[in-house]
């Protein structure tokens, strides 16, 4: 009889542990998701600033006509649907890269750059801007934690057998970061 309640605790252990395990992952990959949903939320905040931006430079640079195309087909492309969190980032890294043109071609007409309107935006910007690097750091930290777990013995054993994979980085392109320009609000 002390045998099988032995093994009857051993069992039940086993599957604590399992269920435990699982849950664990179940928890970590809600986070990422969750974090995933804070980036969104600054993403559509940049996408909403830009062609209001886009309007104010073109009153000033009426002809700079391809740079604003360029913004506003980096932008149309980094709305669309990504299927998933790499080919979301290319599409970022894209805008981000064209935002540093338009605001170069800024740098070049004193009168936008004394804009009240453009300035505001800017400014906007620039916070939202903030925001994207806070949300995909929390991001990637989540993503760190729910990989960890995945590869880690012996939940690892548990995350395959129930389908949970590593989760991507939200990467930025670090030679576009560096080449954006510093807001310059007038100072």
């Amino acid at each position: 009889m002390i045998p099988l309640i032995v093994l009857g605790v051993i069992v039940l252990a086993f599957f604590g542990w399992v269920i435990g395990t699982f849950n664990g992952l179940v928890r970590l990959r809600t986070h990422t998701d969750e974090s995933w949903a804070g980036i969104d939320t600054e993403l559509t905040r940049r996408y909403d600033l830009i062609p209001n931006l886009v309007e104010v430079c073109k009153g000033y640079a009426e002809h700079e006509k391809t740079v604003f195309d360029q913004v506003t087909q980096a932008r149309a492309s980094a709305i669309a649907e990504a299927n998933g969190v790499l080919p979301q980032a290319q599409r970022e890294n894209a805008l981000t890269g064209s935002l540093n043109s338009l605001f170069a071609v800024s740098e070049a007409y004193p009168d936008l750059k004394a804009s009240e309107h453009f300035l505001a935006l800017q400014d906007q910007l620039a916070n939202t801007e903030d925001r994207i690097q806070a949300a995909r750091r929390f991001y990637n930290a989540n993503v760190r934690d729910l990989n960890t777990r995945v590869q880690q013995f012996p939940s690892s054993i548990i995350a395959s057998m129930f389908g949970f994979t590593n989760a991507d980085y939200f990467q930025v392109d670090q030679a576009a970061v560096r080449a954006n320009p510093q807001v310059d609000l007038g100072s």
